[in-house]
């Protein structure tokens, strides 16, 4: 089977979309089956192009076997609505088109989280007669209204016609969380037609560790406790909290012990950078992003990790794909977000539930799992069990089970 996959995210970036859609079409050339990705320039999320790259108008490479299409496309940062909507828009143009001169495509698949690229998907599998498949990451525009980038217009209504549309014309919907199932089944899209695989972790490079000494001695962590954050530093994720939580901490008398890591980029990485600066949060660590092979050098330092998302609706649908990371590597979670994800915390036993937004309440959570060895040693053995149910190589044979359901039907 030749799977034709469109994504505007795709390795060497490390974010979440592209680790999941590398690591499924990975495991899909090895099962002995042919996949061509179309994506862009390497960028995300601080809109630059990586080294080695350039945003030319089409170029080719091989990456474990993936034929990948990079096409040119308009680059901005992760900030700014409307430069961003010109990026997906941009992307949608050029690789929908690049993606007509992929020759015999058994299936064309287009992933979120924004829908633009689905849209592409859409055209080219009715052009081409084939069979077109929504991955669904995310309840976009509904997302955008969360965070406040976007309020109710004709626009936003004319983008949620557009987002039901695609549903309805796609094959399969495959869904990485069991909520934005139930959302689409309340909304009139048959339930028969949305598939689920969840994110997951590829335990092969997520395995437990000791701490990397060297990298604690760069960063000033030696003997301290550790809570980190490593993700996209965006308006969805709330970080403020974990700024106010560390001002609680630094003002605690042993206040000295405990340190605040916060990997990666983001449209508020800046704002949150000059405010700790502001309050003098001495107990914070900022790191920008780092290439894949080294995050795993990251996440060795911490002794919880720090989960967290904006206190709202919607974001009890979804699942972050670092909680199964965590898993992988045995560290305890604070989770500061509500719903399903929440759900899986308390189910599988590898760590804690907090509020979110609410900074007292980290506070809480981290003096007490501070001097708690023995429950910070229970979360990492139940983590270490738990990921083997979440295998990213499991997972990626379920989806591609239903891809060639798909295909199979149409042939």
């Amino acid at each position: 089977m030749h799977i034709l996959f469109l994504t505007d995210n795709f390795p060497p970036e490390v974010n979440a979309p592209a680790s999941r859609t590398h690591e499924h079409c990975r495991q899909w050339v090895r099962a002995g089956h042919r996949v061509t990705v179309v994506t862009c320039a390497p960028n995300f999320p601080q809109g630059k192009v990586f080294d080695g790259y350039r945003n030319k108008l089409y170029q080719r490479e091989r990456i474990d076997g993936i034929e990948v299409i990079r096409v040119w496309s308009y680059i901005t940062a992760n900030e700014g609505f409307s430069r961003r909507v010109l990026d997906y828009v941009s992307f949608m143009l050029a690789g929908g088109l690049a993606a007509l001169f992929v020759r015999r495509p058994d299936v064309v698949v287009g992933t979120s989280p924004q829908f633009f690229t689905a849209v592409a998907a859409w055209f080219v599998g009715m052009m081409k007669r084939r069979p077109y498949v929504f991955e669904l990451r995310d309840l976009w525009p509904e997302s955008i209204k969360a965070v406040g980038a976007m309020k109710e217009s004709r626009a936003l209504d004319a983008l949620e016609q557009l987002e039901m549309f695609l549903y309805r014309k796609a094959a399969r919907v495959i869904s990485v969380t069991h909520s934005f199932r139930e959302n689409l089944q309340r909304r009139g899209i048959p339930g028969d037609k949305i598939g689920v695989i969840t994110n997951g972790v590829d335990i092969a490079q997520f395995t437990p560790r000791p701490k990397d000494e060297a990298l604690e001695a760069s960063l000033g962590l030696q003997g301290k406790f550790v809570a980190g954050y490593v993700g996209t530093h965006g308006m969805a994720h709330a970080l403020e909290t974990l700024l106010d939580a560390a001002g609680k901490l630094q003002q605690a008398p042993d206040g000295d012990r405990y340190r605040l890591l916060l990997l990666g980029d983001g449209a508020r990485k800046a704002a949150l950078v000059a405010e700790a600066q502001s309050r003098g949060l001495r107990n914070v660590v900022f790191v920008d992003s780092v290439p894949k092979d080294q995050v795993a050098r990251y996440w060795s330092l911490l002794d919880v990790s720090v989960i967290h998302l904006r206190k709202t609706e919607l974001f009890t649908t979804v699942i972050p794909s670092k909680l199964f990371e965590c898993m992988g590597m045995g560290i305890p979670v604070l989770h500061g977000v509500e719903g399903e994800s929440a759900g899986i915390v308390q189910r599988e036993d590898v760590g804690r539930v907090f509020e979110p937004e609410n900074a007292e309440a980290l506070v809480k959570e981290i003096v007490e799992l501070s001097t708690a060895p023995e429950r910070l040693a229970h979360y990492r053995a139940k983590g270490l069990d738990a990921a083997k149910r979440y295998d990213r190589g499991a997972l990626a044979t379920a989806m591609l089970k239903q891809l060639q359901q798909v295909a199979s039907k149409a042939a």
